[in-house]
């Protein structure tokens, strides 16, 4: 266990020197394009489609510099300049370009949730003080009576212009319908319109603060008094660089963008460190489609949560059972690990099928958001794919610690750890118990500011000496590597004051074949004379391996006396104050964030 009279470091001996020489420092996002641009000119940046279906064809750094500059040129000519502006929609090259063009000088870039209902997002708006907007049009009548909104610019999904001598062609929607929308005036623009008449001016000469407030990034609590994180560009920048030397992104790389680009997770890690690398990204038609163009990108990174990699995994395993292949294999599994200990890596001639599925480059698999099942992590590295498994938040822009790239043998070994702090960052264990366990404390540039207009909100959770309290708990190895074990207010203190953590339950109910995921938690029993809080599950059974196991759908009533008797069997492996007493089997899924997290308050009985 970790020395905890001393915080964790982070550091270049975590990590290999080699891959990063070429790493350059910067501190703004508009330096992050320009540099990219003049190193990578004609290098594709983003691969789009001109409709659902259609080819990906490529958007240079050249182009996308040039989009950039025109935008923010428009924007500073509307009168803008200095404004927060929010964006809110699909993933999409328009609203990348939205993104960089504010924060690269117009003003200071509000990003929206748009699985939001049009209260929630009010609420957003109202409390950023910002007043344009930029809407992918499907998205848009969700602004319907929103009446602090005074410019809205309306984006397509789809992009079809590749050549950057082209100007983009307005689609010609009809923006009257758009304006109906509103009680109060307000001036509708076409995004492509805008760019089509765009020129940059003088945008390119704008200089950056980088310590200045440049991002407002709302938290998913969004009822109330919703926590606005207050980002600047060096926050931004000093974790992208400190996750080039965690993974070794090439230029010739190429992500599939498919968890919501609004989240810190996705834009600062899944776009702007690709863009810093000078790779490239492909947009996902949607989450059905991951498979589909998987193949048709030939990607060769995916950043993910857990929830994204095991659905991957069960089609996978799914594939290889029904050729008949299973124990075969297996077989060739055993084979590749004792070969692979012994410096001879056939990971991926032994498994050519398996990977062709998912487009046959894939190499680099990140995630984070939640925890990853050690046995998925380990079923993928079997495959000669590296795991690298990160932990963070928003407040922190997002990346807190991670499983270093050239660290194959311990990502393998400590399946399950987030790895090790980032190398300008370090991690304290709060008020460790007898076991190690305490909360995690994070100290960096990366950093937020504040949370917004809320200087009693942030005292809460930073100390004046920049220690960030993040309310999760875990524990330090002696090598200094996080492990995670749950959330503190989601401990549940057992009447003889022992504290069960359910994350550790939810991992061993969640191994079982007909559960697609659980929840634990605490359950008032309210039949006898006093309440009494007890250990309670919600589980949401696999319908279809339930079905393919006994051959036939049984009915509600039997699930539920089944999978009590599967509690009842894991309750055996565990001491008696862990044990559930109660056992809910979900008709339907949780309810869920967009990053695929459970809900835990909107889920609680």
């Amino acid at each position: 266990m970790w020395d905890y009279s001393k915080p964790c470091v982070g550091g270049d001996q975590h990590f290999d020197h080699y891959w990063y020489k070429d790493v350059t420092q910067v501190t703004t996002v508009k330096q992050m394009l320009r540099e990219s641009t003049e190193k990578y000119p004609d290098n594709p940046a983003f691969w789009v489609k001109a409709a659902r279906g259609s080819e990906y064809k490529s958007i240079s750094y050249t182009l996308l510099q040039q989009d950039v500059y025109a935008l923010g040129g428009k924007l500073l000519e509307m009168g803008l300049g200095g404004h927060r502006i929010a964006v809110m929609g699909q993933n999409s090259y328009e609203w990348i370009v939205s993104y960089l063009a504010v924060i690269c000088g117009a003003g200071l870039v509000v990003p929206i949730d748009k699985e939001l209902s049009g209260p929630e997002i009010e609420n957003l708006l109202r409390a950023a003080d910002c007043h344009t907007i930029f809407c992918t049009k499907n998205e848009c009548k969700k602004l319907k009576g929103i009446d602090l909104i005074e410019n809205l610019i309306v984006m397509e999904f789809y992009g079809d212009r590749t050549d950057a001598s082209e100007k983009p062609v307005p689609s010609g929607m009809d923006l009257p319908k758009f304006a109906a929308l509103f009680e109060q005036e307000v001036k509708v623009y076409e995004w492509r319109a805008l760019l089509a008449e765009a020129e940059a001016g003088d945008f390119a000469q704008i200089e950056i603060d980088p310590d200045a407030l440049a991002v407002i990034l709302f938290t998913s609590g969004t009822t109330g008094n919703p926590k606005g994180v207050c980002l600047s560009n060096r926050n931004i920048m000093t974790n992208i660089i400190d996750v080039c030397k965690i993974a070794h992104i090439l230029p010739t790389d190429k992500t599939l963008s498919m968890l919501p680009i609004h989240h810190t997770y996705e834009c600062t890690l899944g776009m702007l460190l690709v863009l810093y690398r000078g790779a490239s990204t492909a947009f996902c038609e949607g989450l059905k489609y991951i498979s589909k163009n998987m193949k048709e990108a030939h990607n060769t990174v995916i950043i993910v949560v857990p929830r994204i990699l095991e659905v991957v995994y069960g089609r996978i395993t799914k594939g290889i059972e029904e050729s008949g292949k299973a124990k075969l294999f297996g077989r060739m599994t055993k084979v590749s690990r004792g070969l692979w200990k012994h410096g001879i890596d056939l990971r991926r001639k032994f498994f050519k099928s398996v990977l062709d599925e998912l487009g046959g480059e894939l190499r680099i698999v990140v995630t984070g958001a939640a925890a990853l099942a050690p046995n998925i992590c380990r079923a993928f590295e079997d495959l000669g794919i590296i795991v690298l498994q990160g932990y963070g938040m928003t407040e922190c822009t997002p990346l807190i610690s991670g499983t270093p790239m050239s660290a194959d043998a311990e990502r393998y070994r400590k399946a399950g750890s987030v790895g090790v702090p980032v190398s300008t960052g370090e991690i304290r264990i709060e008020d460790p118990d007898e076991s190690g366990i305490g909360e995690v404390c994070f100290r960096g540039p990366n950093v937020m500011l504040g949370y917004y207009n809320m200087p009693e909100e942030t005292a809460e959770v930073m100390e004046p000496d920049g220690w960030m309290h993040t309310g999760d708990l875990g524990f330090l190895d002696n090598e200094g590597w996080l492990t995670l074990t749950g959330r503190k207010k989601n401990i549940i203190v057992t009447k003889n004051g022992e504290n069960v953590y359910p994350e550790e339950i939810e991992d061993l109910i969640n191994k079982h074949p007909f559960v697609t995921e659980c929840m634990v938690f605490p359950y008032i029993d309210r039949t006898g004379d006093t309440p009494e809080e007890m250990v309670g599950v919600q589980i949401y059974p696999d319908k279809a391996a339930i079905k393919e196991a006994l051959g036939t759908e049984p009915s509600y009533e039997e699930l539920s006396e089944r999978f009590k008797e599967i509690v009842r069997e894991i309750n055996q492996q565990m001491p008696v104050f862990k044990r559930i007493r109660f056992v809910h089997v979900r008709k339907e899924d949780f309810v869920r964030t967009t990053t695929l997290k459970i809900k835990r308050q909107d889920n609680m009985m």
